[in-house]
């Protein structure tokens, strides 16, 4: 690899570095598929460029954190550890859904879904023996 190949690693190194100010762990616990939207606060003065992309993003719609990264074409760490920061400014928030919302019932899984399951998981374990208590 030419001196130029290096320079140009090194830099993508320092230039990420400085965008984390030095940090290498994120505050909060996030997952490559958590997903983000924007909230009501906004990021401190000294936060990077890229969070006004990130924030900006999250606006036009939920994002997670791995398409975030994707976007912005920095490492994943990077990114949650920018994320991080919004979330402590309240500009980003985890929205939490109902996992049935979307599908109209009111108090869990369709009846038809759990019939689905059990015969899947009779099939699954032919010989399992039915516990007296799940009914």
């Amino acid at each position: 690899m030419t001196s130029y190949g290096h320079a140009a690693e090194d830099s993508a190194f320092v230039r990420t570095y400085t965008l984390t100010r030095g940090r290498t762990k994120p505050r909060h616990l996030l997952a490559l598929e958590t997903v983000l939207e924007a909230g009501p606060g906004k990021p401190g003065p000294a936060q990077a460029e890229e969070c006004e992309l990130i924030l900006a993003l999250c606006r036009e719609r939920r994002r997670s954190v791995v398409e975030l990264a994707g976007r912005l074409g920095r490492p994943v760490t990077a990114v949650k550890i920018l994320v991080s920061d919004l979330l402590d400014a309240d500009a980003l928030t985890v929205p939490l859904t109902h996992p049935y919302a979307d599908t109209g019932a009111a108090s869990g899984p369709s009846t038809q879904l759990l019939a689905a399951l059990s015969a899947g998981l009779k099939r699954k374990w032919p010989n399992a023996v039915a516990y007296p208590q799940a009914g």
